[in-house]
């Protein structure tokens, strides 16, 4: 199969690239800087014996008439959507250019990729998407609601998608992988037993699609841990700190 993966230097993305691989599937990683990759590139191609591409791609500069960017969907069985920005919340308190950032690499400009990926699919009758949320987006907090809502908005979007799709023949997966120890959050002070590594949340990725599920969350605690945090009153809610 060919894998198109966008958000080329996460590591999330790169653990993928490495056990995609390992399935034989030839993949494509998009993003910034890519040319950094070089070395991953080549190590996967020599230790699988498979295609890996490296494709120069920055979403805030997308437009849906970029051929070569159509081209590779349209070759393409499975997309991933791993571009994400966590920013920094009280930037964007102050700071509108910090706030757009934020909802654009997380939501607006993630969801115009998306329309052509599912254009695309829909015209082949085939294809998975995989869309990696967050469960930041379950609830509105004070340390991170710029960023939340960007991931509530995108959570919906790829629910509304996945219903809309179904009888076309492409399938939406949903991923929320909660913390991760990723170059992202590694000045986060995190729970160790709620957070994923990069290899965990690859497998529990590619598990998923392979067996078309519709909503995953890489840690399972979480799924219980957001029913908490949504259940808490409004009026006791307002007043924690999170």
């Amino acid at each position: 199969m060919n894998i198109l993966i966008f958000g080329a230097s996460s590591d999330i993305s790169k653990e993928l690239a490495r056990q995609y691989a390992q399935q034989n599937d030839n993949v494509t990683l998009l993003g910034t800087g890519v040319q950094r990759l070089e070395p991953l590139k080549l190590d996967i191609e020599i230790r699988n014996k498979v295609k890996v591409d490296l494709f120069e791609f920055d979403i805030l500069k997308y437009n849906n008439s970029n051929e070569k960017i159509k081209k590779l969907i349209n070759q393409s069985d499975i997309s991933i959507m791993l571009i994400g920005y966590l920013g920094n919340q009280n930037e964007a308190d102050e700071n509108d250019d910090e706030l757009a950032r934020i909802v654009n690499l997380n939501y607006f400009k993630v969801i115009e990729v998306l329309n052509l990926i599912q254009r695309t699919y829909v015209s082949k009758q085939t294809g998975i998407i995989a869309g990696v949320s967050s469960v930041a987006g379950d609830r509105g907090k004070q340390s991170n609601f710029a960023y939340g809502s960007a991931k509530a908005g995108l959570s919906v979007y790829l629910d509304g998608l996945r219903n809309r799709l179904y009888p076309k023949g492409v399938h939406v997966v949903t991923i929320k992988p909660g913390f991760m120890a990723t170059k992202m959050t590694k000045d986060l002070n995190l729970p160790k037993i709620l957070t994923a590594s990069p290899q965990k949340a690859a497998k529990t990725i590619i598990k998923a699609i392979a067996k078309r599920k519709n909503k995953v969350f890489v840690n399972w605690m979480w799924k219980y841990i957001m029913i908490i945090i949504r259940a808490i009153p409004e009026p006791v809610f307002k007043k924690m700190k999170m």
